[in-house]
């Protein structure tokens, strides 16, 4: 009932919680839900098997995953140099990479906690490949899937994007810097000792298995964010065995599909994987860090009221509405099968 702080030890920050402002009444915006009656297939939306993209490409008829060089790119292998700065407060760095789009599964009305075991592990299987693939050559790559019109999703299509960067993006950046230094300090990798607590705990715990467990982070920004973490130590994705891996698959669906059952819409959210960096990283020593999983959904109250980051979060410091015990509780509570 009583505001406090919390400390973020991942990224060294801190939130307010302030639970007792959920029950303030609501006048503000309203959402609309997102549409039931998605097209199974549409000759329009450029990210179905036969479809024509915006460069004039036709989409092969693809039956499993599809991957494809992003037709409007953030980031491109050939950038030239920016020019010297004459002052330090004016200062620019080279930005090269490639954009990738991943479709997870041929059919437009269908999203993650909706498919199959099998299909699911397919999708974890090209993740995998993927930052093999471009993490050869790349430090960072960036693997995030944005789910629903809300946030900013241009498609109604099961997809995610995958970017790579010859930079450490400012996130990876301050993790990389976090895990290191706890490590240094406490002989532990951070997010292992966090999981091993968490699991202890129960509190905040939503779903777990032998290799995974999801939790609302005790530092958690948004109002249902949830971290997913192995049980075991491991540095990437490519790194997790064939069982890890089926185990994954698992215990996503069943978080997605309370996600889902939580306000009976198909939930929108942010997500993306954080593991250690790649490229010339790949030589060096990583054990500080530990591969996971960040879901950032924005709904607060219903499908139709989402939380707002302005004002206060803008200029001072993150806020949320509700404990991240209260949100684990809701969540854990959910069935695990879906509410379609």
């Amino acid at each position: 009932e009583h505001q406090h702080v919390r400390y973020n030890p991942l990224r060294d920050d801190w939130v307010l919680v302030s639970a007792h402002r959920v029950k303030r009444p609501w006048q503000g915006q309203l959402e609309k839900p997102p549409p039931e009656d998605v097209p199974r297939w549409d000759p329009k939306n450029p990210l179905c098997p036969g479809a024509t993209r915006a460069n004039g490409e036709v989409n092969p008829k693809y039956e499993g995953t599809f991957i494809f060089p992003n037709d409007f790119p953030a980031l491109q292998p050939d950038a030239p140099e920016p020019d010297d700065s004459d002052h330090p407060l004016f200062r620019a760095a080279p930005a090269r990479g490639v954009c990738k789009v991943m479709c997870f599964h041929p059919w437009s009305d269908l999203t993650l906690p909706l498919m199959s075991l099998t299909e699911i592990r397919a999708v974890i299987d090209a993740w995998a490949e993927l930052v093999t693939e471009l993490g050869a050559s790349y430090p960072w790559v960036q693997i995030f899937e944005n789910k629903g019109a809300m946030m900013g999703c241009s498609n109604p299509h099961p997809h995610c994007q995958v970017w790579a960067s010859s930079f450490l993006p400012n996130e990876a950046h301050l993790e990389d810097r976090t895990q290191r230094q706890h490590l240094s300090q406490h002989g532990m990798p951070m997010l292992l000792e966090y999981a091993e607590q968490e699991a202890r705990r129960k509190e905040r715990l939503v779903v777990e298995n032998a290799d995974w467990l999801v939790v609302v982070p005790y530092w958690a920004t948004w109002p249902y964010q949830t971290l997913l973490l192995p049980r075991h130590h491991v540095c990437r994705l490519q790194d997790l065995s064939d069982s890890e891996k089926d185990s994954l698959a698992s215990i996503m669906q069943r978080l997605l599909i309370k996600y889902d059952n939580l306000f009976e819409v198909s939930f929108p959210y942010s997500m993306g994987w954080h593991g250690a960096p790649t490229g010339p990283y790949l030589e060096e020593d990583c054990r500080h860090w530990q591969l996971h999983a960040h879901y950032y959904p924005p709904l607060l109250r219903s499908a139709t009221v989402r939380k707002f980051m302005v004002g206060y979060e803008m200029l001072a410091q993150v806020q949320r509405d509700l404990t991240p015990e209260q949100a684990a509780e809701r969540l854990r509570s959910l069935p695990e099968v879906h509410y379609k």
